[in-house]
């Protein structure tokens, strides 16, 4: 069960998250005018013109910038996206493709080698990493476009990992994929979507009691839960995408996804499954009985505050099986504005619930024994760097 005394306390909070996640998740629209004020050279990016196709290959918390890209190109994109973890550089990808490899430390092996062989191809690659990493200088090597990232984007702030320094890693990729005529992203449209970061990171921030503090209580609902991301709209599917691997790595709290319309038949088929809601039984023990077995949870991302409301829009029906089923839905839509702008809030929120759910349940959410156990075990089989 989730602690609501430590939720609402900053001090036993700031001692809980020792490796300070909430203070680098606060610094998100800080990464997003890091990324704007460097120097990055992306006058051969367009100089090339418009690419064939883009590939994003990321590993671990890196691999969701390429959900996110994918996300935001959406069916409206003349230019195919897609993402990769692993495995090998598929074979269709040649001179006219863009490659875009993406990895905090440059050590990640998978990215590694896909950047190497689409520099063996000729394919045009775009790397985001720190200077200096093997990334870098494979990249550098193939004559490809390096975009740096700061090791301290924040001074005085905890340095980010892969998965608490996302928008370190996708601001630069969103900038290469507008000059390469990929998305319609601006400047301004970044900007835009740091001072929603900001926004949400002094409405979520520690010290805000869990009663108005919106992240705390979505933490509080999906507490004892088995959530369920149903996304409405592109920049919706991209955070539900962050929301599903920061709820299993950061919360450990196992998550699926799905998109409206394709999956609604997916989602309300669950209503009636194993974690479907128990009958309300007023003389339950918990002491006798033991605890209450999770449940459902409809988490609903919704790209815009007034679509999921109107009766006849893709989510109305799905919400109105879930009433009836009795499935709790938690619902969360972006205020108007661009896609990146809503995309930010949705992320920004979801970031902050997955933190407080793993603080407030005793987890620490930037360590995971298992995953420490993972990366020994891919270091001893000479695999490289375990996912982040």
């Amino acid at each position: 069960m989730l602690d609501e005394t430590l939720l609402d306390d900053g001090d036993l909070l700031a001692a809980a998250d020792r490796d300070g996640a909430l203070r680098v998740l606060a610094t998100a629209g800080a990464q997003v005018r890091a990324a704007l004020a460097a120097e990055h050279d992306l006058a051969r990016v367009a100089a090339d013109g418009r690419p064939r196709s883009v590939l994003v290959a990321g590993l671990g918390g890196s691999a969701v910038v390429g959900e996110v890209v994918a996300a935001l190109a959406g069916e409206h994109s003349s230019v195919p996206v897609q993402r990769r973890r692993g495995g090998p550089l598929p074979g269709w990808v040649g001179p006219l493709d863009l490659v875009v490899a993406v990895s905090m430390s440059g050590r990640a092996p998978e990215p590694l080698r896909i950047a190497a062989e689409a520099g063996r191809r000729g394919a045009r690659l775009v790397s985001v990493c720190r200077d200096g990493s093997p990334l870098a200088e494979v990249t550098r090597r193939t004559r490809g476009t390096l975009l740096a990232v700061p090791r301290e984007p924040v001074p005085g702030a905890p340095p980010p990992g892969s998965r608490t320094g996302l928008w370190s890693l996708l601001a630069p990729v969103l900038l290469a994929c507008a000059a390469a005529d990929v998305l319609e992203v601006d400047t301004g449209e970044l900007d835009a979507a740091a001072r929603r970061l900001d926004e949400e990171a002094e409405a979520c921030r520690p010290s805000s009691e869990a009663f108005v503090n919106p992240a705390k209580t979505l933490a509080l609902e999906l507490d004892g839960t088995v959530p369920v991301v149903l996304s409405d709209g592109d920049a919706a599917a991209g955070a539900a995408a962050r929301a599903v691997s920061m709820l299993a790595v950061t919360a450990r709290v196992p998550a699926v996804r799905g998109t409206l319309p394709d999956d609604a038949g997916d989602v309300v088929a669950l209503f009636d499954g194993a974690f479907r809601p128990a009958a309300d039984d007023v003389f339950a023990d918990p002491f006798e009985d033991g605890p209450a077995r999770p449940t459902l949870r409809l988490l609903l991302l919704a790209d815009r505050r007034s679509e999921h409301r109107a009766a006849a829009d893709r989510a109305g029906p799905v919400l109105e099986v879930a009433q009836h089923a009795g499935v709790r839905v938690s619902e969360l839509a972006a205020e108007p504005g661009r896609p990146v702008e809503r995309l930010a809030q949705l992320v920004a929120r979801t970031d902050f619930a997955a933190t407080y759910l793993a603080l407030g349940s005793g987890l620490d959410p930037t360590r995971s024994p298992h995953l420490a156990d993972l990366r020994e075990v891919w270091a001893e089989r000479g695999s490289g760097e375990a996912p982040r």
